[in-house]
């Protein structure tokens, strides 16, 4: 709780400011400090994303949670630049058809229902969502139906002010 949290940081404050000239000190005051700013943040975050209450209706997905949460800390007011979801499953060496339909398929249900929820906000011009893979496929399938690693890497750029269309070289 907070409470046990202040008084913890406050205690090692104490402990810190007798000891100033030891090296551990300086380590544990360090520590402390991104323990409490974490512990901060934290309790913000919970704040913020209990009061949010979004009119969009998300699909019941692990990525659209996701999504959500983040619509709740934009609407929030979080000075938050840059926040990450993840969707995995991608890794398919074999007989990938399906898996990739319905993974983005759920990407798809995912970003339209966050965007939504922006538009309602009013942030959805504020908002560029970008996906990546830390990793590229082949394009060409190999014998069982599935992609390889390879160079091959698309990106899709998602937001109400982006202009659309393919770029860069198929």
């Amino acid at each position: 709780d907070a409470k046990k949290a202040e008084t913890t940081f406050e205690r090692l404050n104490h402990i810190v400011a007798r000891n100033l000239d030891d090296p551990r000190v300086a380590r544990l005051d360090f520590l402390s400090r991104v323990a409490m700013n974490a512990q901060m943040s934290s309790d913000r975050v919970r704040e913020v994303t209990k009061k949010y209450r979004g009119s969009a209706n998300y699909p019941a997905s692990g990525l659209a949670r996701q999504l959500q949460m983040v619509a709740k800390m934009i609407a929030g007011g979080l000075g938050t630049r840059i926040y990450y979801v993840s969707l995995g499953g991608f890794d398919t060496h074999a007989n990938q058809k399906g898996p990739h339909e319905r993974l983005l398929g759920e990407l798809g249900e995912g970003v339209d229902a966050f965007y939504s929820d922006l538009k309602k906000q009013g942030n959805d011009g504020r908002v560029l969502m970008m996906t990546f893979s830390e990793f590229g496929r082949r394009v060409s399938e190999n014998a069982s139906a599935g992609t390889d690693h390879g160079a091959a890497a698309p990106m899709f750029i998602f937001g109400s002010r982006i202009k659309g269309g393919v770029y860069g070289e198929h």
